[in-house]
């Protein structure tokens, strides 16, 4: 593999023998958008090795022999889908995050790629919005017990164009 160097920091791909660091930067990253993901360390561990065995891939972002963040792609994915995103809270706010995202896509060889940014992740919203994304779709999710407009009002609000549900109607 051809390694890439930014500013000083370079790009490892991960192996199955990174799971564990890989799950303690992911506990990390769900803990700073502030994620309702409830996984323990043990979990993370088994998806980020399912990730790593099926059609994804991790690379580590390296500066001075140590980790400054990681990334995680579907490479099945046309454009490529970067599912997670991660510049450790120490090394963020000094262009890293900009720097990694660069040699990432000189890594896939790429310069189209989506992602998801959870909505309430300003900051987020922000960096990814200066390294030129746009909002393409709104996911969105109800949740009925969270919810004062479960479904039983959804057809009041529901008289936007190409908004149809018959079972609300």
């Amino acid at each position: 593999m051809k390694q890439y160097i930014v500013d000083g920091m370079l790009i490892k791909k991960c192996s199955l023998s990174d799971v564990e660091k890989l799950a303690q930067l992911n506990k990390r990253l769900i803990e700073d958008e502030k994620s309702d993901n409830t996984m323990n360390i043990e979990e993370l561990k088994a998806r980020m090795q399912g990730f790593l065995e099926s059609d994804y891939a991790a690379y580590f972002f390296m500066e001075n022999d140590g980790i400054t963040g990681y990334a995680l792609v579907r490479h099945s994915s046309n454009p490529l889908y970067l599912r997670q995103f991660y510049i450790d809270r120490n090394f963020r706010r000094q262009g890293k995050g900009r720097a990694a995202l660069k040699l990432l896509l000189e890594e896939l060889k790429t310069d189209k790629i989506d992602i998801e940014v959870l909505s309430w992740n300003g900051p987020a919203v922000k960096f990814w919005e200066s390294c030129g994304f746009v909002e393409r779709s709104r996911y969105m999710r109800m949740d009925a017990k969270k919810s004062a407009t479960a479904p039983q009002t959804c057809s009041e609000a529901s008289s936007g164009a190409g908004v149809s549900n018959s079972r609300y109607e």
